[in-house]
């Protein structure tokens, strides 16, 4: 089955377009320019398309990303620092974002002759983001279907829905996932900031998966506190 993957260049779709390059499944990566404020994963996605020998279409979104403003992934608003599953962490909702990226990804694939588009939403994101959540990718496939019927037959594969973070980093390790090569820090800085809510919960993921995260992180200890804090809450 030809399967397309959005691929942002972090940890969680890099390791699934390597589970799909193992099955001898993978098409191509399809990543989104939407002025975010970390860009630099971009350049990690187009590192894991050259890898395992596909093409890369990168779309430009900024005029679109410039509209859903109030984002702290868009706007010069402070990322906060703490566990995903803040209230604080809503600030890093992008409006639609999936559905637009989605929408995008199901017209190359038809365009392309590809069987599915991959995205790596899991059970991690569900309580910050709407459009990770399985109502939304089961409603959004429905969707598509229609949109597409009589002229390409493309499915929604949504393999981590259900799981982990940590799940994925098992998984990602099992087929040869070269985790350094990805990017997850919000922030965006020379190195993972260690603070971010993405980047606790990446450390959070190695050590629940019993495996070394080679991520350098600027605040390698914060993950600690950060989940203390939480479970006190």
């Amino acid at each position: 089955m030809k399967t397309n993957v959005i691929c942002s260049g972090g940890l969680d779709s890099v390791s699934l377009a390597h589970v799909l390059a193992d099955r001898g499944a993978l098409s191509r990566l399809v990543s989104f320019d939407y002025g975010q404020r970390h860009r630099k994963e971009l350049d990690f996605a187009a590192a894991c398309a050259q890898r395992l020998g596909v093409p890369h279409h990168v779309i430009d979104m900024r005029a679109i990303g410039a509209a859903l403003s109030g984002s702290a992934l868009t706007d010069d608003v402070a990322v906060p620092d703490g566990h995903y599953a803040e209230e604080t962490m809503k600030i890093t909702v992008v409006p639609n974002r999936n559905a637009i990226m989605l929408t995008i990804a199901y017209g190359i694939a038809a365009a392309n002759g590809d069987d599915a588009v991959a995205t790596a939403v899991h059970g991690g994101d569900h309580f910050i983001y709407p459009d990770c959540r399985p109502l939304f990718t089961e409603a959004f496939d429905r969707m598509q279907r229609a949109a597409l019927d009589g002229y390409a037959d493309v499915a929604l594969y949504t393999p981590f829905v259900h799981r982990t973070k940590a799940e994925i980093v098992t998984e990602g390790a099992r087929v040869g996932t070269p985790f350094a090569e990805t990017w997850s820090c919000y922030k965006g800085g020379e190195r993972h900031c260690g603070r971010c809510g993405t980047c606790v919960e990446r450390r959070e993921a190695f050590d629940l998966a019993g495996i070394i995260d080679p991520t350098v992180y600027e605040d390698p200890g914060f993950w600690r506190q950060a989940l203390a804090s939480h479970r006190g809450a």
